[in-house]
């Protein structure tokens, strides 16, 4: 079969595609010049011949043979066809060919197909014949095509601009085909599986960085298998789309970041700030977090504020951020009240619970502006021009709004940008309420317990006594740490530290009931031993009266406890111990030692096995009794801390008061606490 002259300047592979004729059985009746061009072969050496010999590896006949039959039984009985398939050039070099078939009808009435032929690659990057170039080399999404291989066989032009970022997006590139300061490690395993497994891969996230450093991007890849027009494997496609600059992807990364930065921590005033960090300039250029008085209940309450008919102070600012430097849009810093218009749309969003949205912030005579001049000055001077405002709502209830602005950005608010800024406040209102509910029950456990703990310590003609309890900041409340001293008749006194199972108010008010009930039993005149014993018998007694419906207590069961009573006229001290840290004993030459008693089970257990260590004290003696707080850490177990204090108490010959901030500052060494601490010191007369 004849083939057209070429034009001048070109060659018949870039113009005409390959044009080959074969019968039912496989064999070839017609070869143009293209064919003859594009796989090397003349029509003398394949006329009237199989055409198995062009086909790729499997290279024993059998298979050339079964693949022909696939074709025929694929494709036989329709009219046109179209796929990919393998063949390879006369001088063994690998081909991947885009065949259409039409099915002819010979004089003879057999069965016929013209095939036409294109290469898939050519040696100019891109120039991929009948592959819809016009629409894949505009398109935004970079395509490439690997061989069984992983080696680049096309690709369209937005793949070509990817060639500095990723060097394999080029022809004749093998992903196998180690560069320098280039992983494809991943890229190339994961091509090396959908080959294998034909299962595509879809949406991908990847980051490429150029090796110089210059470009950094995100792209979503996809890939799938490209089967022959035999059924076999070809090779891969991939699909790669620069998300970097997605602002659906932005967004989520925004929510994401909230969810990790919002609420570090339980405090209401921190929680409020970095809401507004977070949201600028992301969302806005300036916004503030203004919270109801009931959010702040430490703060001076806003209806005692001198207000007037224009405006009325409503909320307290806790969180404010801007673009620009001193926040020059705020009329208002951290920390103080906000006034508003009763008419304006911040009160009007704390009444109704839903958002205020204004792409073309209204600033014209007879707007709720006219009310307050103040903030229409800021809001001309610094360019605002659109306006969101969000409730904060959690749990049912309003505890105050969030205002985004927009001034150097000229875009207008969209509702997208309304319904990121209503799913961010949302995520923080949560981290505020819980911020609020832990400072409120914080605050009344911490009262109740500097409520229930003595004010005015004696040891009466015994000993002098100092104490110090420092609350944690790691937990949800304060615990049931407490200490006393008890002055007894003929002189003695009595020395007690114990600490509550638990935190938070509940612990507060069992260490109450604990030191109210140690009180009567020392009252009683029980020697150390039994009056542990007795209290054992009570909280064991109460625990099992305050028992739920299920059985289980509903607050704290158990305590540790240190017991010690100190005689002056024998010098004699008995102490006994139900599960706590031993007492610390500094001798006059500064000897420290820590005696134990006999080992006793903690209090609420119910086994009530207690004993006594009595000991003899010489004048000037130091005796320290603390909770578990002051020598337990997570990176040491007790006995390291045991050692710590001794060594902190050697020598300890300052005054009482000054011994234990002394004591407590060394043991801390600066950092904040992990458990309540309390400590009680006594010096023998």
């Amino acid at each position: 079969m004849p083939a057209p002259d070429k034009p001048a300047g070109g060659t018949a592979e870039e113009t005409f595609p390959a044009v080959v004729v074969i019968d039912d059985t496989g064999a070839v009746t017609g070869w143009s010049r293209a064919a003859e061009e594009l796989f090397g072969y003349r029509a003398a050496d394949v006329l009237g011949r199989s055409c198995a010999p062009l086909l790729i590896p499997p290279v024993t006949p059998g298979d050339r043979e079964a693949r022909v039959a696939t074709w025929a039984a694929r494709f036989g009985d329709q009219e046109r066809w179209s796929g990919l398939l393998e063949a390879r050039h006369r001088d063994g070099r690998q081909l991947l060919i885009r065949v259409s078939g039409s099915r002819l009808r010979t004089p003879e009435a057999r069965a016929a197909w013209l095939l036409c032929m294109t290469p898939a690659t050519a040696e100019e990057p891109g120039r991929a014949a009948d592959l819809l170039e016009p629409l894949i080399n505009h398109s935004p999404v970079a395509m490439a095509i690997w061989d069984r291989d992983l080696r680049c066989v096309w690709l369209n032009s937005a793949a070509q601009e990817l060639h500095d970022v990723f060097p394999h997006y080029e022809i004749g590139r093998s992903l196998r085909d180690p560069i320098p300061g280039i992983d494809v490690e991943a890229a190339r395993d994961a091509m090396s599986r959908v080959l294998s497994e034909g299962i595509p891969m879809i949406d991908r996230e990847a980051r490429w960085t150029a090796a110089d450093g210059s470009a950094q991007l995100t792209l979503s890849t996809s890939l799938f298998r490209l089967d022959g027009v035999d059924g076999l494997p070809l090779g891969v496609c991939s699909l790669a789309l620069d998300i970097s600059r997605s602002r659906a992807r932005d967004r989520l990364a925004l929510l994401r970041e909230a969810s990790i930065r919002i609420g570090s921590t339980l405090d209401v005033t921190r929680t409020a700030q970095e809401l507004a960090d977070l949201a600028v300039p992301v969302i806005a250029d300036y916004v503030t977090v203004d919270l109801a008085e009931s959010v702040l209940p430490d703060t001076e309450p806003l209806q005692r504020l001198a207000g007037s008919e224009a405006r009325i102070p409503v909320f307290r600012r806790a969180g404010v951020a801007s673009v620009h430097d001193g926040v020059p849009e705020s009329l208002w810093p951290r920390g103080q009240a906000v006034f508003v218009p009763p008419s304006s749309p911040f009160t009007e969003v704390l009444s109704s619970g839903r958002s205020h949205f204004e792409p073309l912030l209204d600033t014209s005579s007879g707007t709720w502006l006219d009310e307050d001049p103040a903030r229409a000055e800021i809001i001309h001077g610094t360019g605002m021009h659109t306006l969101i405002i969000v409730p904060l709502a959690a749990r049912g209830e309003i505890l105050g709004v969030t205002v985004f602005v927009r001034n150097d950005n000229p875009a207008a608010f969209t509702k997208d940008d309304l319904i990121l800024a209503e799913e961010l406040v949302a995520r923080a209102a949560l981290s505020l309420d819980n911020a609020r509910q832990y400072t409120r029950e914080r605050t009344a456990a911490l009262a109740l317990q500097r409520n229930l703990l003595p004010r005015n310590l004696s040891g009466g003609d015994a000993v002098d006594v100092a104490s110090i309890y420092l609350p944690s900041d790691t937990h949800e409340g304060v615990g049931g740490d407490w200490f006393d001293a008890i002055p007894l008749p003929d002189s003695r006194v009595a020395l007690v530290v114990g600490d509550v199972t638990g935190h938070g108010i509940n612990a507060a008010a069992t260490m109450g009931q604990l030191r109210t009930a140690v009180r009567t039993l020392t009252y009683m005149g029980l020697p150390p031993d039994e009056l542990l014993g007795h209290l054992d018998d009570l909280v064991v007694r109460l625990t099992e009266e305050d028992a739920g419906a299920d059985g289980f207590p509903l607050g704290p069961t158990g305590a540790t406890c240190l017991y010690a009573v100190y005689d002056p006229a024998t010098r004699r001290c008995t102490m006994a111990t139900a599960g706590h840290p031993p007492p610390a004993l500094v001798d006059p030459s500064g000897v420290v030692s820590f005696p134990r008693p006999p080992s006793g089970t903690p209090i609420g257990v119910g086994l009530g096995s207690f004993g006594s260590l009595e000991l003899e004290l010489a004048e000037g003696t130091l005796i320290a009794l603390y909770t578990d707080g002051l020598i337990e850490t997570r990176e040491a177990d007790i006995e390291a801390g045991i050692d710590r204090l001794g060594a902190a108490l050697a020598g300890a010959a300052v005054p009482l008061e000054s011994l234990c901030g002394t004591v407590i500052d060394i043991m801390l060494g600066g950092t904040p606490s992990e458990d309540d601490i309390a400590l009680l010191v006594a010096r023998t007369r």
